[in-house]
Formats: C-alpha cells, structure tokens, sequence
C-alpha cells in the first residue's frame, strides 16, 4: 500500500509560479513512476506530467515549457513546478505512483 501527500497549492495570480510537492510513504520501494495529473471543474482528470525512478518523464503537450516534473527518490518525493500560470490552470492536482495509488489533491487556483 502507498499513501501520497500533496502540498503546495494555492491561491496565485496569472503569471506567477507554484511548486508542487508529492511525498510517497508506505510500500515506496516498489514504485517506480510518479506523476501529476490534474482535474479542472467541470472536466475529466487529465495527465500532467509523469517521471520514472530513473527519469525519464513524460508531459501533456501543451504544458511542456511551463511545467517541469522532477523527483527526489531518497526522500521519496515527486515535484512540480509550474510558471506562467494561467487561469485555465485552475484545477485540483493530483498526484499518482505508478498509475494505480493516488493522493487526495492540491487545490490550484489561479486568479486573472
């Protein structure tokens, strides 16, 4: 079983930034991806960003360059940046391990 702990959202203007911070407990060695997805209102969750232990990552197209998924694997952690934020950005942020445990969401909110 793995637990994951989200922090770091919040309340941002357009245009600012926000990092993201995801720590995984529990049955952590055996994970080896983590990664973002995110669930604006009214819509379907959709993929963020996703890293492997050993770094490879993949991003939804069109966050690429404003978002940057990086990851900690002493302390377990899964990160993510996110500048230039824009309204549409708006969404709950969720994290995920190896696409089946999920954590309970940041809530991002970006002002206009």
């Amino acid at each position: 079983q793995v637990q994951l702990v989200e922090s770091g959202g919040g309340l941002v203007q357009a245009g600012g930034s926000l990092r993201l911070s995801c720590t995984a407990s529990g049955s952590i060695f055996s994970i080896n991806d983590m990664g973002w997805y995110r669930q604006a209102p009214g819509k379907e969750r959709e993929l963020v960003a996703h890293m492997t232990r050993s770094g490879g990552t993949t991003y939804t197209t069109s966050l690429k360059g404003r978002f940057t998924i990086s990851r900690d694997n002493a302390k377990n952690t899964v990160y993510l940046q996110m500048n230039s934020l824009k309204p549409e950005d708006t969404a709950v942020y969720y994290c995920n391990a190896d696409f089946t445990n999920w954590g309970k969401g940041t809530l991002v909110t970006v002002s206009s």
